[in-house]
């Protein structure tokens, strides 16, 4: 008989293992990531000594572990290479699905279009800037110049000594899709056609029995089967930041991290110009006093920060433009719900200022084209995007390929990405907020003008009067005698 109190299976410990790692937030997993990659890649580096750099050739427990920290670049870029396959086709649904599904009354479509494109274009020309003059990424503590020069070649070719263990990798590696459509064209691969298969075919189960009506059908089908897709790379994407970092530290040094430091101060400087700007444009062109909307609105700011989205702090956002700051439900409601789908400042300016930054670090230099295609990406790649997870790292692939970077390097991103994250969705919150003021105008809502300029009063025709007629009386009937009927 056995004991009631009998150790668990290991089985049944990994499975607890794995609900436990499931329950963290997604933001505290990839800062284990960084963490547990910063202690292999450190311990992987001491063991490797001077065969990171000069291999023996001789099998050695130094040569392996030399010979492990580069193998552990390969999930990273596995990651990277499917991400950047959803990337084109989620955006482009995203925005299809977005602009079929936006309501705007009459009369505003104009109006909050070209203030959601000012904001947008007017964030990423700050982060340029602020790139630009700051330069993070050549603060001391860059790569040198013949390793960053080596870092930006493109890696087609294989290496001469590639066998082994690090040749599969490699073929594995080839097979990946880059695209989603690219199987599909003459030069694809039977392999990666077999792969795309698999996938969507899993990915469609969930919507195998959804009956298709109309166009819109076949888009939010689509959709969600890409976004079920892009749920599956978000679950390893802390296992890439492990490989990452681990890689990185351990053949580089602490160097590329040091210069994530000035990334930061640059980011947050640039996310603050932004808000200076929003706050600017409130004084001036609204009858909104900008101290009394920040008081207004630091729910709505706490949340986005709390959570990292803005979709999800989209109706607090609402009640605090209605009740605290006291703006029109047609202005709260474009603003807040309607241009939330629309308006990413945050993001887009962390994109193009990522992109500089990498750049910088790796010693390439992006022309004045180069930045102009990193504004048109960037903005393009913003609309839609909240409703993706991660839209941030999602859209960034589109900004790394537009300009000639190697996505290879967004993993380094992410060891601070958690962060700068929170603070660019509190950015995206205030710049729906500002949409919300410039909308409400120069004067203050009158007393019982809320129903007038109620959105359903806009959209929907009035009812017509009804007038309720009273039913005519009806005549009295004689009560019955009790005589009866007379002979």
């Amino acid at each position: 008989m056995q004991k009631s109190h009998e150790a668990a299976s290991p089985t049944s410990s990994v499975g607890r293992i794995f609900q436990v790692w499931h329950s963290w937030p997604l933001y505290l997993r990839i800062l284990f990531g960084v963490i547990a990659g910063l202690v292999f890649g450190l311990v992987l580096a001491q063991i490797a000594g001077s065969e990171i750099k000069e291999p023996s050739g001789q099998q050695t427990v130094q040569s392996y572990a030399a010979g492990l920290l580069h193998v552990l670049e390969v999930p990273a870029n596995l990651v990277l290479r499917v991400l950047g396959a959803l990337a084109p086709p989620l955006i482009l649904l995203a925005i299809i699905q977005a602009l079929m599904h936006a309501k705007f009354p009459p009369g505003t479509l104009g109006r909050l279009v070209s203030l959601l494109l000012i904001n947008t274009i007017v964030a990423i020309l700050i982060g340029l800037a602020v790139a630009n003059t700051l330069q993070p990424g050549k603060w001391k503590f860059g790569v040198d110049a013949p390793a960053a020069k080596q870092a930006a070649k493109p890696t087609a070719e294989k290496p001469k000594d590639a066998e082994g263990p690090k040749f599969s990798m490699e073929e594995i590696l080839e097979n990946i899709p880059r695209s989603v459509l690219g199987p599909l064209t003459d030069n694809g691969k039977a392999i990666s056609v077999i792969i795309l298969a698999v996938t969507l075919g899993l990915a469609l189960r969930p919507n195998k029995n959804v009956p298709i009506t109309k166009v819109a059908d076949v888009v939010d089908i689509m959709f969600a089967v890409l976004i079920t897709m892009l749920h599956w790379v978000i679950e390893v994407i802390p296992l890439a930041v492990f490989c990452k970092v681990a890689n990185l530290v351990g053949v580089k040094g602490f160097a590329p991290f040091m210069s994530l430091g000035g990334f930061v101060i640059a980011v947050l400087l640039a996310l603050t110009l932004q808000m200076a700007y929003y706050l600017i444009r409130i004084k001036f062109f609204s009858w909104c006093s900008p101290w009394a909307v920040l008081y207004g609105m630091r729910d709505a700011l706490v949340m986005a920060f709390s959570t990292g989205s803005s979709t999800a702090t989209m109706p607090v956002t609402y009640a605090c433009l209605r009740e605290k700051v006291g703006l029109r439900e047609q202005s709260a409601s474009l603003g807040s719900l309607v241009g939330a789908n629309f308006n990413n400042d945050g993001t887009a300016l962390y994109e193009a200022m990522s992109a500089l930054f990498i750049a910088q670090l790796i010693g390439a230099k992006l022309s004045m084209w180069q930045q102009f295609m990193v504004v048109v990406t960037s903005v393009i790649a913003s609309v839609g995007a909240a409703g993706i997870p991660e839209a941030g790292l999602v859209t960034m692939t589109l900004v790394f390929t537009a300009v000639g970077l190697d996505i290879k390097h967004i993993p380094m991103l992410l060891a601070v990405d958690w962060f700068l994250d929170r603070c660019r969705t509190a950015l995206n919150v205030m710049g729906d907020v500002n949409v919300s003021c410039l909308l409400d105008g120069y004067v203050r809502e009158a007393p019982g003008e809320a129903l007038a300029t109620s959105p359903l009063a806009i959209l929907e025709p009035p009812e017509p009067n009804v007038v309720i007629v009273a039913p005519p009386p009806m005549p009295e009937v004689p009560p019955p005698t009790a005589e009866g009927p007379s002979s």
